[in-house]
């Protein structure tokens, strides 16, 4: 299946600076009703049903997520909300079997919280599975590989 580079760029671009910016219904409107949010831990490839994951969320649970963040008032991490900034790079970009467009790209975010004094780094590279959609695309896989997902490591309040 062709694929525009330029436009799959800017969706991943999009979906970086609306998880900054905190605009979480925004965010989550990018995603199908059939996705997967995964941040495996320990290692890249684990089975995801025998072992933890840092988040294993399906729509559902995404959709919970950011109406707790959003409007429960319970994520006391995020009052204040954190200030992000990410760089995406080195973004690859192949046909799926499934006639997605697959994505591997690094990333490197800085997490400022009011109530630390020092920024938090988070460092991985993300494998995006695009389904197109009318002009656009939605997203069908989002995988997370945070290169220290084996170490001790703060809360992971932001969407990563």
């Amino acid at each position: 299946m062709p694929f525009d580079r330029y436009a799959v760029e800017q969706f991943l671009y999009r979906e970086a600076r609306l998880a900054d910016e905190q605009r979480l219904e925004d965010w989550l409107a990018l995603w199908d009703e059939d996705a997967l949010y995964w941040v495996p831990c320990n290692e890249y490839d684990i089975d995801p049903a025998r072992q933890l994951s840092i988040i294993y969320d399906d729509y559902a649970r995404l959709r919970l997520r950011v109406a707790r963040i959003t409007k429960t008032g319970m994520a006391w991490t995020q009052e204040p909300r954190s200030r992000l900034r990410r760089l995406v790079s080195n973004i690859e970009i192949y046909d799926h079997p499934d006639g997605l467009v697959q994505t591997f790209s690094n990333f490197h975010l800085t997490e400022l919280r009011v109530n630390r004094r020092d920024p938090v780094e988070w460092i991985g590279r993300t494998e995006h599975r695009l389904r197109p959609h009318s002009d656009d695309f939605k997203l069908a896989y989002k995988k997370v590989m945070l290169i220290n997902n084996d170490h001790e490591m703060t809360q992971l309040s932001c969407m990563v």
